[in-house]
């Protein structure tokens, strides 16, 4: 996804039953990563917006169509700029926010913290882990029983097109160009090795095959293989 526009779908479309996504241009250091926000329906039929892009016209319609926002989150400590958009539109959904980022940002009114334990609203329906060893990142990560998904945001990328020396250069050094890997960042930012092993050993027992992430193509199948390879590391 990440490396230019003809990349980026910006209507919502299905991936599975109940599961869709849409992509956004995103820049960071001046190299286009892309971004994606992932939408599911929930039992009761309304929608779980999990890492939001820019509420345009677009995507409004598209969510509008789908059914009522229930639930807004922000997934981690970087993936929350359009957050604030959602409170204004939705003001009958509920935002969740990743340990850390109600400190970060005290002008969103967070109406939960996310933990280990999903919250009555979508309880049975999604599970979810947070990744406390990168505490840079806080990242949750959730899985969709339904649909065998893997839901992420920077925990791993899948880079497959990138254009310009720069950006090439710079997803080659971080592991992550022409593969789906966890960044070599994060390897450095890792706190505590035993806790993050515990936490992908605890991810990898859940029964899951396609992997939805924010930076590069989604992993149709062999996600459970691909995310024990990237993690081999610790």
């Amino acid at each position: 996804m990440a490396g230019g526009s003809r990349y980026y779908q910006f209507m919502l479309r299905p991936v599975a039953p109940d599961l869709w996504v849409t992509e956004r241009p995103q820049r960071l250091l001046g190299i286009e990563m892309g971004t994606r926000m992932t939408v599911v329906r929930l039992v009761d039929g309304g929608l779980l917006v999990h890492s939001p892009v820019q509420l345009d016209e677009v995507t409004r319609r598209d969510l509008d169509g789908l059914g009522p926002v229930r639930a807004v989150v922000a997934p981690n400590r970087y993936h929350h700029l359009h957050v604030s958009a959602y409170f204004a539109a939705y003001p009958e959904g509920r935002v969740f926010g990743a340990p850390g980022l109600p400190e970060k940002r005290r002008d969103l009114p967070f109406h939960a913290v996310l933990s280990d334990e999903a919250p009555p609203l979508w309880a049975g329906q999604l599970h979810q882990l947070v990744f406390r060893a990168l505490p840079v990142l806080n990242e949750v990560v959730f899985w969709h029983p339904p649909t065998r998904t893997l839901i992420t945001t920077d925990l791993v990328s899948n880079i497959r097109h990138a254009e310009g020396l720069p950006a090439r250069m710079f997803f080659w050094l971080d592991g992550t160009l022409g593969r789906f890997n966890a960044s070599r960042m994060w390897r450095l930012l890792v706190r505590d090795r035993a806790a993050a092993r515990v936490a992908i050993d605890r991810l990898l027992l859940w029964d899951f095959d396609r992997v939805v992430l924010a930076h590069g193509d989604i992993l149709e199948t062999g996600g459970r293989q691909a995310m024990r390879s990237s993690f081999a590391w610790l």
